[in-house]
């Protein structure tokens, strides 16, 4: 790691688990512990949900953030181990991802008013509010790719995302540096057969909700949900990053191969 004092001054950060908080006060004793607005890196106890939340409250900052799990699910984790945490840091392997921004309008406000924007870490998500399946026009660039595709839902996920809902819905896992968004659709009713698709990760991803009365839709950009959408574009930020810390030998591109040949 560069430009970072040593030993680097530390942030503990801990979900509500107990085991995670416990954690946190024997590695804060240990190591000492900063405020995490003032620190170089950033430990995250917990899972990969709070990996995330982690990530977003830290967005900007270009502190990087070493999770270590003491959650249900850890993908994005690195093992708990409370001995060499200073040298395992030192030789730690960065991974740089970039969100996806999404500007979604409701049905109520109409095109000619602000967006409502978040930024996912993971994907952008569209899901029928109702019994009635979702109707929706998938655009890419401007041009109409699919006229209409009836389904549960749709989502655009990142690199870093396409293991997560991505991957429950049958999408592609993607190596992060493909520089490729997936397109993938959830429980997709017509065309059937239609599996989605990778896309350049450039791309702006524009759907259309049809029928919203009937079939209303809500949009989520990991946790942050917009109800009864009209309209969401879908595009990444290339000029945000965010910096995960890895274990050597433990990338997130060795975890992304090994989940690929998982059974």
């Amino acid at each position: 790691m560069t430009n970072i004092s040593d030993p680097p001054r530390l942030a503990f950060v801990a979900s509500e688990r107990p085991e995670a908080r416990e954690a946190r006060d024997r590695l804060a004793s240990r190591y000492g512990d900063t405020a995490e607005d003032q620190a170089e890196v950033i430990v995250a106890l917990g899972g990969d949900g709070f990996m995330l939340e982690t990530l977003h409250r830290n967005l900007g900052r270009g502190a990087p953030v070493f999770g270590m799990n003491r959650g249900s699910v850890g993908f994005l984790m690195n093992d708990y181990a409370e001995d060499d945490l200073i040298q395992r840091l030192s030789v730690a392997g960065r991974t740089d991802i970039h969100p996806l921004q999404m500007d979604a309008w409701t049905e109520a406000d109409g095109l000619d008013a602000l967006p409502e924007s978040g930024l996912a870490i993971n994907e952008v998500s569209l899901l029928r509010q109702t019994r009635q399946s979702a109707k929706l026009r998938i655009s890419v660039d401007g041009q109409v790719r699919l006229p209409e595709l009836a389904c549960d839902g749709c989502l655009v996920a990142t690199p870093a995302g396409s293991t997560a809902y991505n991957l429950s819905a049958h999408g592609p896992i993607v190596p992060l540096d493909a520089r490729i968004l997936a397109l993938t659709p959830i429980s997709a009713f017509r065309p059937r057969r239609w599996r989605g698709a990778l896309l350049p990760h450039e791309a702006k991803v524009t759907f259309e909700v049809l029928e919203p009365d009937k079939r209303p839709v809500s949009a989520t950009a990991d946790s942050f949900e917009v109800r009864r959408v009209s309209r969401v574009e879908v595009r990444e930020r290339r000029d945000i990053a965010l910096t995960m810390l890895f274990d050597a030998g433990r990338s997130f591109e060795e975890r992304v191969l090994s989940e690929q040949f998982e059974g």
